[in-house]
């Protein structure tokens, strides 16, 4: 199975996420919706109904997978495992967004920025500046180097070492990790009309991504080492406002990047109309430059390259 994760990984890098490509996290995020109406529909308490909205959706997917391993020919499942890594990780997806989001602001086209910016974030970009958009984009780059790449790496080598029924559960850790991310993703906001039916979904969210975000940060320091960023501050940025966010998890990759880059992350953003207040992270020593977004994406790459080979050595080293 480690071979298959390291081929899912240059996979990530060289193929994306081509749109016309069936992908689990699609089909993932149709569940959520349909399962969200059965239960809205029915459910008299939506955070119980949040509860088996969670159930639910990562029971189905689990248990498909587990029909195909029974009817697949090996060497099928195989490929399918293979493609259902590589679908787990967002590597180049993200490269490629904030690439775009990028040369619409260097071309001076802010408002198809923020449009970009919109697809990417939940906060509402209308009304954002330039400015504002760079640091959305950075916020979302260094946020998802985590929940798009690192944690889902990390659950293919935790799960690597476990098996169930001759199958190797790395595939299961990783779409088990998916599953709950895209329902905090479409569901998990404290805002109406998700606070009561995403409630669940957002805390174990937090849960799953706690290691993944703690030690993903240590990765990312030691990529703007390798880039010869200034991992110094970076260091010191994240001991002192990594909690500076809502999320117990968000404010280390954030803080870590803010003090790479010398910029400030956070502060206050509009959700469905309404205004939420978030602190800084980070000081501002100079003004958002479109290089940021750059070097977000370096560390972004080069951190997974750090996971990647000390996982592979680690796991291999155990089992």
């Amino acid at each position: 199975m480690l071979v298959n994760i390291g081929i899912a990984v240059l996979l990530d890098w060289l193929v994306g996420d081509p749109p016309n490509w069936p992908h689990p996290v699609r089909f993932i995020g149709w569940l959520i919706r349909n399962f969200e109406k059965l239960i809205r529909r029915f459910s008299k308490n939506l955070y119980v109904g949040g509860f088996i909205l969670m159930i639910l959706t990562v029971s189905t997917v689990l248990s498909l997978y587990m029909f195909a391993a029974s009817v697949c020919h090996p060497y099928f499942f195989r490929i399918l495992n293979i493609y259902l890594l590589y679908t787990c990780l967002a590597c180049k997806c993200l490269k490629d967004e904030a690439v775009k989001v990028k040369q619409l602001i260097q071309s001076n086209q802010i408002e198809a920025s923020r449009k970009e910016l919109s697809y990417l974030v939940g906060r509402d970009t209308d009304t954002l500046t330039e400015e504002q958009v760079l640091r959305g984009i950075i916020e979302t780059v260094s946020e998802n180097t985590v929940d798009g790449i690192l944690a889902p790496l990390f659950y293919m080598l935790v799960g690597s070492l476990f098996t169930f029924n001759g199958i190797s559960m790395a595939v299961a850790f990783a779409l088990i990790y998916k599953s709950v991310n895209t329902l905090d993703s479409m569901v998990g906001y404290m805002q109406a009309p998700y606070k009561e039916i995403g409630m669940i979904s957002a805390k174990t969210d937090d849960l799953l991504n706690f290691m993944p975000a703690r030690l993903g940060a240590v990765f990312m320091l030691a990529a703007g080492a390798v880039l010869k960023l200034n991992a110094k501050k970076g260091f010191i940025i994240m001991v002192r406002d990594h909690q500076n966010h809502k999320s117990p998890n968000c404010g280390y990759p954030e803080s870590v990047t803010a003090g790479l880059l010398g910029i400030q992350l956070g502060g206050t953003n509009i959700y469905f109309g309404e205004q939420v207040y978030k602190p800084t992270i980070g000081d501002r020593l100079r003004a958002f430059e479109v290089a940021d977004i750059d070097k977000s994406v370096q560390v972004m790459y080069v951190s997974e390259i750090i996971l990647l080979l000390l996982g592979l050595l680690l796991v291999n080293s155990i089992s």
